[in-house]
């Protein structure tokens, strides 16, 4: 799908920007993503509320392939079909998606400047001994200071060996 394809199908919907990602565009409106438009068709953000309609419908729920797995995300559904050729209707399920989208923003605890998603088996950031800007001062400052002195630094690697190539 194609951006002016996109923005003529949601002509009726109003104001929305859509964003690159993966094999497609994320739909946004109201600061929320509330749809993706990727190869497999557009898919709609759902919720508790709104998941009785898009059964009703038949739209499957969004899934996709990993080298082990196949994986499922029941938050967002595939737009039935018929929506492809009705902009007005297009439009309504749209603002419900908005407003799952909302919904499910609010549920989540927000996040503070500091916080970061954080892998498996990672320290948390308080439990660092040096922080990371105290460490890369000092580092940047015993470079300087044995630049100046005209001393390679120890972290450094020797100079690699030539090689030749036989002819």
């Amino acid at each position: 799908m194609d951006r002016d394809y996109l923005i003529d199908l949601f002509s009726e919907f109003g104001p929305l920007v859509l964003r690159r990602m993966f094999s497609g565009y994320g739909i946004v409106a109201d600061g929320v993503n509330f749809a993706m438009a990727l190869r497999a068709g557009i898919i709609f953000r759902v919720d508790e509320l709104t998941i009785p309609r898009y059964e009703a419908e038949g739209a499957k729920p969004f899934q996709y392939e990993t080298l082990n797995k196949t994986i499922v995300v029941n938050s967002y559904r595939h737009l039935p079909e018929r929506l492809y050729d009705d902009p007005e209707e297009l439009a309504v399920w749209a603002r419900e998606a908005v407003e799952a989208a909302k919904r499910a923003a609010a549920k989540k605890k927000p996040r503070t400047k500091g916080d970061k998603p954080q892998a498996a088996g990672q320290k948390a950031a308080s439990a660092r001994t040096t922080p990371n800007k105290a460490k890369s001062r000092t580092t940047k400052a015993k470079a300087a200071k044995a630049k100046r002195s005209g001393q390679r630094d120890r972290r450094q690697r020797p100079a690699a060996a030539k090689k030749y190539s036989e002819k």
